[in-house]
């Protein structure tokens, strides 16, 4: 005889994990998509909202790896409060310009910067030639301002709208160049465009005309780079130097201008340094925010811009390091989103928070080694799928845990609740058959066949339902296991998921029970009660060896109980019929029992033939539905 099938809770695994190698495409084709998309634009360099988490980024990894020690040849002189207040105010008068820039003449400098717009005519036409004259004497240049459109480049190129550069009489003694830098959205100067286009063609940055004139050497732009005599310096997009200050203000070797004029600081220790003359007064307009300091001046800007197209000590940020990013940002977002869809939710998270600060932590390190990675980025690009991964992944386990559910109790509807329950902690319950001695009971209701004619599908039904509860509720109050209804009868066993000493005993007082039991039912029904002895209950029991197994394709396994014993007990149940007894028990079932002189509690004794066995068996017979002790 047969159980109810597995297949309700076995189909449910191939299912999930279907469902479950679906959701993981999905979400990884969707990742890929999203981080392929902002991947693009960070190559491509255009603006997104996530630049202001890379400027935050950035400045934390730059005060995480510290200030460093700028090169030595870079000075700056400055214009600060003490000049201005000999002046009486700013700007600095041209002849005291004048007067400054001879002095660091005589120093003989390698070039000299002069961050200073002389836009209009003077007021003293010979302080404006004193002035022009002074630069002559050593390789200068001057400040130049451009006018950009934001929105306006040529192949990240910016283009200038306007151009303003130093009047003719003093522009004429030195060359010129444009100081604009260029802040990023969080208004943190990031990069220095050493080019633009202009009406009259392209405009050279400040700091690369000087850098070529230090060098002695005509700069040479290519893709990605530029070479400035034998050192190469790479760019980001559109010909950008990535700056990076060395520290807060005056980190830079400054001197007073108004020591210099004063001779309080020798000239000479200027000496064959770039000197970068710039306005550091306080309240002066020309101040910008950096990670190291909230009004870093201007010129201090330019000058570190200077020692990194001399010194290559700036920034790497190009677009093979954009390229780099955006790979990044591909794989961890698709490692990520695979993570959160197949992994357990907590390892697969901690896995992604590691995965994560692990690129973080390889930027700082890349960083304080002068390479600039994307920390926006990749987790961008990996945070939000999955974060909508996550969210998915748990509305679908909850759904996935609800069919789990109702097949749970389908399978524990169509099993009974101790194998169920046996099943749910050990689904490797005989996946080998097992043979074991066990009771095996049979019970049918003679009769009922007639009776269901009369009584109509309906009906019938819910009388046998009644039956059906009745057997198992009394099979399972005696440790029984009804592994099968067949219509108006069952098959129970006793001791079948553990040996239990006791179970050929609870097996002999079951089968008084469900006799007493089910004809007080049929006593209390009033559409049964008429039937008298047409409508009755037979049991045949035996208790032997039997295989316990399961059978069936890997889809739709059943508990199956065979051999002998079964066969016995089943062909009991017509032996009873046969001597019009409502039990029939073999005298093996009561010896297990230890029910050694069964004669006080049966009606009569016989050997009895079963079909297919050679050896007759010895059973007693019952006729009145008094218990069993």
């Amino acid at each position: 005889m047969r159980a109810a099938g597995l297949k309700p809770g076995l189909e449910s695994i191939p299912t999930s994990r279907r469902t479950k190698r679906r959701f993981a495409l999905l979400m990884f084709v969707a990742a890929l998509g999203w981080s392929g998309w902002l991947a693009h634009l960070h190559i491509a360099g255009q603006a997104t909202p996530l630049d202001y988490l890379e400027a935050a980024a950035t400045d934390l990894r730059m005060r995480l790896a510290g200030p460093r020690t700028p090169p030595n040849d870079v000075a700056i002189v400055a214009i600060d409060d003490a000049i201005v207040r000999r002046e009486g105010g700013f700007p600095v008068s041209r002849a005291t310009m004048a007067r400054l820039i001879e002095a660091i003449a005589t120093a003989h400098p390698r070039a000299l910067a002069v961050d200073v717009l002389f836009l209009e005519d003077g007021r003293q036409p010979e302080a404006d030639r004193a002035l022009a004259a002074a630069l002559r004497k050593l390789p200068a240049v001057l400040a130049a301002a451009a006018v950009f459109d934001e929105a306006t480049n040529e192949g990240g190129i910016p283009v200038a709208t306007a151009v303003h550069r130093p009047i003719p009489a003093i522009g004429a003694a030195a060359l010129s160049g444009l100081v604009n830098l260029s802040e990023d959205a969080a208004g943190v100067p990031r990069h220095l465009p050493l080019v633009a286009r202009t009406d009259e063609g392209v405009a050279a940055a400040f700091v690369l005309r000087t850098a070529a004139l230090a060098a002695r050497s005509d700069p040479v732009l290519s893709e990605g780079q530029v070479r400035i005599g034998s050192a190469v310096i790479r760019l980001d997009l559109g010909y950008h130097l990535p700056l990076r200050p060395y520290g807060p203000r005056r980190t830079i070797q400054t001197v007073s201008a108004a020591a210099l004029l004063d001779g309080t600081v020798p000239v000479a220790a200027l000496a064959d340094h770039i000197v970068v003359i710039g306005a550091t007064a306080l309240g002066g307009s020309d101040t910008f925010a950096t990670a190291f300091d909230p009004v870093m001046p201007g010129v201090e800007l330019l000058a570190t811009g200077i020692a990194h197209l001399t010194t290559g000590d700036g920034l790497v940020r190009d677009a093979r390091v954009r390229r780099l990013d955006g790979v990044a940002a591909v794989v961890l977002a698709g490692a990520a989103v695979l993570l959160i869809a197949l992994a357990p939710p907590l390892p697969a998270a901690i896995l992604v928070l590691l995965l994560l600060a692990a690129w973080f932590a390889l930027g700082a390190v890349a960083f304080s080694q002068g390479i600039w990675l994307s920390a926006a980025l990749p987790l961008a690009a990996a945070g939000l799928p999955t974060l909508l991964c996550a969210v998915a992944r748990q509305t679908l386990d909850r759904r996935q845990g609800l069919r789990l559910a109702r097949s749970e109790q389908a399978l524990r509807r169509l099993q009974p609740a101790a194998l169920a329950e046996r099943l749910a902690w050990d689904p490797t319950y005989l996946a080998a058959p097992l043979t074991r001695e066990i009771p095996v009971l049979f019970i049918d209701l003679t009769g009922f066949t007639g009776q269901s004619e009369r009584l109509g599908p309906v009906r019938t039904r819910a009388l046998l339902k009644t039956f059906h509860d009745l057997v198992d509720e009394t099979a399972s109050s005696h440790k029984g296991l009804v592994v099968n209804f067949m219509g108006d009868g069952a098959m129970v066993v006793f001791g079948a998921l553990d040996p239990d000493p006791a179970q050929a005993e609870n097996a002999v007082r079951a089968a008084g029970d469900l006799i007493v039991r089910t004809r007080d039912w049929i006593a209390r029904d009033p559409e049964l009660a008429g039937a008298g002895r047409a409508l009755d209950v037979r049991i045949g029991a035996h208790s032997g060896p039997a295989i316990l197994s399961r059978l069936g394709s890997d889809t739709n396994q059943q508990v199956t109980a065979t051999g002998d014993t079964v066969n016995v007990a089943s062909r009991l149940l017509a032996v009873a019929s046969e001597a019009k007894a409502r039990l029939a028990v073999s005298a093996d079932l009561l010896t297990a029992a230890g029910i050694n002189e069964p004669g006080g509690l049966f009606d009569e004794r016989r050997t009895a033939s079963i079909r297919g066995r050679s050896q007759p068996i010895e059973v007693w017979l019952k006729r009145e539905s008094a218990p069993l002790p």
